[in-house]
């Protein structure tokens, strides 16, 4: 995945932005927690770029960065999880996971690419 990473409170006013032209996702990684990483692996090894073009991937280390983890559940009304994956589309979350409810199918089912993942 070519991940963009989050590290400022302008990113997030840059996404609440994007998100009005392209359905933004949202990847909070604890660098600390095996759960964590192993969503994390789970995500990218199932993620398909030539299936989901246009969607722009963050990833947010929450341990480097928990002020803006923070600033991202009050600003779009979404429960703070680690590991937790949050897609976001007209300013607002539409849909969020933790834990191994991470799924890249369950991802693509809601940006609205239906079928197997091939």
């Amino acid at each position: 995945m070519n991940w963009i990473k989050l590290e400022t409170e302008k990113q997030l006013t840059d996404i609440h932005q994007k998100s009005h032209d392209q359905p933004i996702l949202i990847f909070k990684h604890s660098t600390r927690c095996s759960v964590s990483r192993t969503a994390l692996d789970r995500l990218e090894r199932n993620w398909n770029s030539n299936e989901i073009k246009d969607i722009q991937p963050y990833f947010l280390d929450l341990i480097a960065n928990r002020n803006i983890s923070n600033l991202i559940a009050e600003g779009f009304d979404v429960e703070h999880q680690s590991p937790q994956v949050i897609l976001i589309r007209n300013g607002k979350s539409v849909y969020d996971r933790s834990h191994f409810d991470i799924e890249y199918k369950s991802i693509r089912e809601e940006i609205g690419i239906e079928g197997g993942i091939k």
